[in-house]
């Protein structure tokens, strides 16, 4: 029998997120919502584990936006199908980003005929595709087709970036160092440091990755926690680490520690404690 297609919601609001399992009839769509994500960074940080077919994911969220969750994501997956969901007062927003590999944009609140509709599509979609992505087991299983996408966009490389030249400074180095001295910002993500910078944020993830080998999200991120296991060493209540760090949501930050450390930010604390 055939697997379900999989489905994620991303949306900071729960409201939102129960309202659109409970609305539509997923097992009939031969679908299933497999997980959830208040943000766009806890959903890249549990992607890897749901492998969703399809996600839905709201334009506006703290830390990470949908524009910029998109950016990361398809960088992962390139046949992930994205639905953006957007009120009508950002949807001029949403619709300049139509360079992004987006399935849909819908309007919300969203009527549950018009999501049936989209979703009818997208299934047609990944059945003319053919891929189980189940079985795929790794994000290197689509990196061919994201290699043809990087080799295209390489040609547009110098025009975007307007500075990258055999005389100019790395901007990269540039990048670096400015998250380094700013990761405390809560405010900070790709489209801040895209605009801070002059760049494109397709241009900067782009880059970004080919120089560091990372995303720009989870290099700060990294920046983040190195910096949250000298405070928790130090004994400083987690809550206060959390917003020092650039991360005010001590839940978030929480999940955010025990995915990089292994441990939750108590018991690595603990820990220190005792190997003095």
């Amino acid at each position: 029998m055939k697997e379900n297609y999989r489905v994620m919601i991303i949306d900071d609001e729960e409201s939102a997120r129960k309202l659109m399992r409970a609305s539509i009839k997923w097992e009939t769509l031969g679908m299933e919502v497999v997980g959830e994500a208040t943000s766009g960074i806890e959903a890249i940080n549990i992607i890897d584990d749901l492998k969703p077919d399809i996600v839905f994911v709201d334009i506006s969220m703290p830390f990470m936006d949908g524009i910029e969750f998109t950016e990361i994501a398809t960088d992962r997956y390139p046949d992930l199908i994205i639905i953006i969901m957007t009120a009508i007062d950002q949807f001029e927003y949403a619709r300049k980003c139509v360079s992004l590999p987006v399935f849909e944009y819908m309007l919300k609140p969203m009527v549950r005929a018009e999501i049936t509709k989209v979703l009818e599509r997208a299934k047609d979609r990944l059945d003319g595709m053919g891929i189980n992505r189940h079985e795929a087991g790794s994000p290197d299983y689509y990196s061919s087709t994201w290699e043809d996408r990087e080799s295209d966009s390489e040609n547009n490389a110098d025009t975007e970036s307007g500075v990258i030249d055999g005389t100019e400074k790395d901007p990269v180095d540039l990048i670096k160092k400015y998250l380094e001295e700013n990761y405390t910002d809560p405010k900070l993500n790709l489209a801040f440091a895209a605009q801070h910078f002059g760049f494109s944020a397709s241009y900067l993830s782009r880059k970004f990755k080919q120089e560091t080998g990372k995303n720009f999200i989870e290099y700060l991120t990294e920046i983040r926690m190195e910096n949250a296991k000298k405070y928790a060493r130090s004994g400083v209540k987690m809550f206060v680490t959390a917003a020092d760090v650039g991360i005010p949501d001590p839940n978030y930050f929480g999940r955010c520690f025990k995915k990089y450390t292994g441990m939750s930010y108590s018991d690595f604390m603990s820990e220190s404690e005792n190997s003095l």
